[in-house]
Order: C-alpha cells, then structure tokens, then sequence
C-alpha cells in the first residue's frame, strides 16, 4: 500500500488549514500531523525551513508554503478544479487568494494579538498544541514566552495603535462585502470552492477562533456559514462563469488601494537585479510580481522580458511611484 501524503501543521495557523482543506476538498488521503514536541524530530528531517505546512508526500518529497503546496497539487490532481472557467474569474480569484495570504494575514495576526483577551487565549492554546505531554505548570510557562515573543512581532504585518483601527476597519468592511456576495452563492464563484477561497478563508477561520474575531464574524451570518463550509469544502453544483458584478468591482476598488505597492515592489526588484547583476529572483518575488504587478517570464530569469530593451539589457530602475512594500510576513506559510 503507497504512503499517504503527510500535513505537518497546526490548528491556528492559516497555512496549515488552507492546505488541509484543498485535501479534504480534492478527497486526496493524507494524515494530518500536529508539529509537537512528539513530532518534531521527523518534521526537521523534511523541513528546509521553520514554517508549516510541510507537506511530505508518498514517495518522501518535501514541500513548503502553501500557495505553492496548492499548485504542485492542483498540477498533479486538476480534477475538481479549483480555476473558475472564464479567465477573468481565474484572474481575480488568484489574485484573492494573494490577498488573503498577504493582507488576509494582517486582520488575522493584529486580531490575534492586539488585545489581551486574544492574546492570552492564542498563546494558551498554541503552548498547549505544541507541548504534547506537559503538564499545567509547563504550559503556563509556554504560552508566556509565546505572547511575549509575538508581541515583539506584530510590526511585520504592520500592525500598531496607529494602524490598528485602519486594520479592523478593512476587516469588517471586508466581513460587510463577503457577506452580501455570499447570500447568493456557497463560495466566492458559485457552486464549487476557488483558489481564492482557501486563501482567504484561512485567514477569515483563524479569526473566528479567537475571542475578538469570533465577535466579527458571528455578526454575518453568510460569512460563518462560509467558514464552517470551507473546512470540508465540497462542489454544490456548477460553478457559475462570473460573479456578481457589483462585488468584485467593490473588491477591485479595495485591491487596488491595497495593493498600491506593486509598482514600487517592481522598481525594487528590479534595482536589486541591477546591483547584484543577478539572472535569477527568487520564487516568491517573481510568483508575487506576475501575480500583483503583471510581470511575466516564462523562463523564470530575471530580469522578465516586460523589463528588458529591444537589446536585450537591463533597463536602469526608473522613479519609484511609492516607497511601500508588503509587510505581512509570517512563521506559517
């Protein structure tokens, strides 16, 4: 009997869950594994590194980072595809789910860590996730050290007393839209769950395991309903070939405002080339430029070809419109 794939993860982190869940959703066996002190000597073996998910697959190969977990599985497992049919559906919903990855982790980590009820709870039940065989005393002392340390790190998604009423206010308008444009449909495109879907309910579901999140989204009803699908996602029928109009041109208004750092990212990336006279970036710099700023290279070198003169060399970096760049960064990819 061939090897089940292996999901090295956690219960609160989004990551691990999204992964999980396009899983359940493609009925692809796996054995889901908690990352503890019982398992942690065969999560290194694999792990290249510290993040979850790992995914170990049946023949032993490793993978990290859910967006391209999804990917290498969708490739291998194209049936029920999670690409809505019409290109421009296809567009927007990877584009939610960078959104939800980057930003959607924004409104999960400041909720998760700007207030002592949820910091408290967070850290407790994370201590108690990864001491398998503690005692009281011993989980106490953990999830101090977590909150301790994780308040030293909301900065990397941005979030402080300045930014932080900014950072809800986008939550609940995001939790109002959704759960207009979900009283009509299962998921974001219809009947059968998108890209887009995993990655922003994985976000949107470790919300609502903590105290101030779960106020949120139990006002909307659609949207909890939306929560409590996605953990074991199934098709309800065809997916419709467009959305509602109205929702994604609301959605299109707050990405663009979101997302105003991809010129500047560009710019960025392409004065690091020039510096290093690099022929190469790196995977997640170019998978977020083709995705956010609308480079592309086929062949993966850098710089693309959208960057290069009729000769061929590289362009000189130009005015940057902005000096933003996405801050969101985390321990579970």
């Amino acid at each position: 009997m061939a090897e089940l794939d292996r999901i090295y993860g956690a219960e609160l982190s989004p990551y691990s869950v999204k992964v999980r869940s396009y899983y359940r959703y493609k009925g692809l066996p796996h054995r889901w594994i908690m990352r503890n002190s019982d398992t942690m000597a065969e999560y290194q073996k694999y792990a290249r590194v510290p993040i979850i998910p790992l995914v170990v697959t049946g023949d032993d190969r490793a993978m990290q980072d859910s967006t391209p977990i999804i990917e290498a599985l969708e490739a291998a497992n194209p049936e029920p595809s999670i690409h809505p049919t019409d290109p421009v559906a296809a567009f927007v919903s990877a584009l939610i789910e960078e959104f939800g990855d980057e930003w959607g982790n924004k409104w999960m980590f400041h909720l998760r860590w700007a207030r002592e009820v949820d910091q408290v709870a967070s850290a407790r039940r994370i201590a108690s996730s990864m001491l398998a065989k503690a005692n009281e005393e011993q989980v106490e002392a953990m999830a101090e050290q977590i909150r301790e340390r994780m308040l030293g790190r909301v900065w990397f998604v941005g979030s402080s007393e300045q930014t932080g009423p900014q950072i809800e206010a986008s939550f609940r308008e995001g939790l109002a839209e959704l759960d207009a444009h979900l009283a009509t449909r299962p998921y974001l495109f219809g009947a059968r769950p998108a890209f887009g879907d995993f990655g922003l309910w994985g976000q949107v579901y470790e919300a609502w395991t903590d105290p101030t999140g779960a106020a949120l989204v139990e006002t909307v009803p659609n949207v909890l309903d939306w929560v409590h699908r996605m953990t074991w996602p199934r098709a309800e029928g065809d997916s419709s070939r467009r959305a509602n109009g109205a929702y994604w041109e609301a959605r299109r208004r707050k990405l663009r405002t979101t997302y105003r750092f991809a010129p500047s990212t560009s710019w960025q990336c392409r004065r690091w080339s020039n510096r290093r006279q690099a022929t190469r970036f790196p995977p997640v710099v170019g998978r977020g430029l083709r995705r956010v700023a609308g480079i592309h290279s086929d062949s993966g070198r850098w710089p693309p070809e959208s960057f290069r003169g009729n000769s061929g060399r590289r362009h000189s970096p130009g005015p940057s419109s902005g000096r933003g760049r996405p801050s969101g960064t985390s321990t579970t990819a």
